[in-house]
């Protein structure tokens, strides 16, 4: 009977463990094994990062959708969903992937040096709500499941600061979730439920391609249904009004087209364009004022597709285009934009089936929404300016 006691002891020390990154004392017929190994030395033994329950950063988890009864500032979510895609499939395990790339982040504390804060250990409450339940068998109710998933969770009241004014349409503070994808398509229903509670917003999307093609164009709209895909998404948005017009911006674009009339719809939807290829002449610190000067001080949703990022760096995608920036380049970017007015964030086209076994696209992921999560807990709860 020792081996099922073992088991037991092991699985509910791993589980309280989770919660907060170390094992709590617990009694038992094999207490000791769970402290330092001379009997009675006192101290428990540290929690290993690739052990227990797999959660963005082993941030504590609760189901969220099932309940309202944890509230949080900061929130991961999981939109499984890549029935939208138009080369690889497989983005439906990016959530899980992303998840698993980012064991490691709290491996020495979770401090982001550059940034100079730990997102981990802040007085805000910032939690995994696992995922959204997605269907894939339809199109039309999968969109539908993700944009009431996401509402569902965004017009809750936050954990700091819910007394006071906020920058939200009904005048209050709302919390920020961070939606792990799935296909980029996610990001039209992510859009439609931020539009309920903010309006029209403006959007960084960090991308190989324009994502705004008209449906016509890509994938030659035979239905309603198909043409709603990841290369249509930002067209439908713009035709719906969810986009704040011309403070909108692509960066790392490098994208074959159909041809010039490409470019030319783009800005019909309230689009500037950089080129990835820019970051030859006017550097990284010139794209992030390009971002800045685009942006100002508008409320920003930021959507970033891993396949900004080059194969070599992030080979893991449903539509790989070489010539993109290096994991480095591309967080340093971000970076630059500490201080926005960031309302939510998305990370998608992350399909772990393509990763190498070292697992370079899941954690080239995890720590690109590292720096989005820090800056984040820097900027804090967006109340509205006095």
């Amino acid at each position: 009977m020792i081996a099922p006691v073992l088991s037991l002891v092991s699985f509910a020390v791993v589980a309280a463990a989770h919660s907060n990154h170390a094992q709590k004392p617990f009694s038992g017929p094999h207490r000791d094994l769970w402290y330092n190994t001379i009997p009675g030395d006192g101290g428990t033994q540290a929690d290993a990062v690739y052990s227990g329950i797999t959660t963005f950063g082993r941030l504590p988890y609760y189901p969220c959708l099932a309940s309202e009864e944890e509230n949080f500032d900061i929130a991961f979510i999981g939109a499984p969903f890549d029935t939208g895609t138009s080369y690889r499939p497989g983005a439906r395990f990016g959530p899980s992937g992303i998840r698993q790339g980012s064991r490691r982040l709290n491996l020495y504390g979770g401090y982001n040096v550059p940034l100079d804060a730990n997102p981990f250990h802040t007085d805000f409450k910032v939690l995994d709500c696992g995922d959204i339940p997605v269907t894939s068998y339809d199109n039309t109710w999968a969109i539908r499941q993700i944009e009431n998933g996401h509402n569902s969770l965004l017009m809750r009241k936050p954990y700091t600061d819910a007394d006071k004014k906020g920058i939200s349409k009904a005048g209050k503070v709302l919390p920020r979730l961070i939606t792990l994808g799935g296909d980029h398509t996610i990001t039209l229903p992510l859009l439609r439920s931020i539009n309920k509670a903010y309006g029209p917003i403006s959007v960084i999307h960090f991308d190989s391609h324009l994502d705004t093609w008209k449906p016509k164009v890509f994938g030659g709209s035979p239905s309603e249904v198909a043409s709603i895909n990841h290369g249509t998404y930002f067209y439908h948005a713009a035709m719906e009004g969810l986009l704040r017009n011309d403070s909108n911006i692509h960066a790392g674009i490098r994208t074959t087209l159909s041809g010039p009339s490409d470019y030319e719809n783009d800005g019909y939807c309230g689009f500037e364009i950089v080129e990835a290829r820019e970051i030859d002449t006017i550097g990284m610190n010139g794209i992030i004022e390009r971002i800045r000067n685009r942006i100002g001080t508008n409320p920003v949703y930021l959507s970033i597709d891993i396949d900004t990022l080059d194969p070599a760096f992030a080979p893991a995608t449903g539509t790989p285009e070489t010539g993109g920036w290096s994991t480095r380049e591309l967080r340093t970017i971000l970076r630059g934009l500490d201080g926005l007015n960031f309302i939510g964030a998305d990370l998608v086209e992350v399909a772990p089936a393509y990763d190498t076994n070292a697992e370079h696209t899941t954690m080239a992921a995890a720590d690109v929404l590292f720096e989005v999560l820090t800056m984040m807990v820097k900027k804090g709860p967006l109340v509205a300016s006095e």
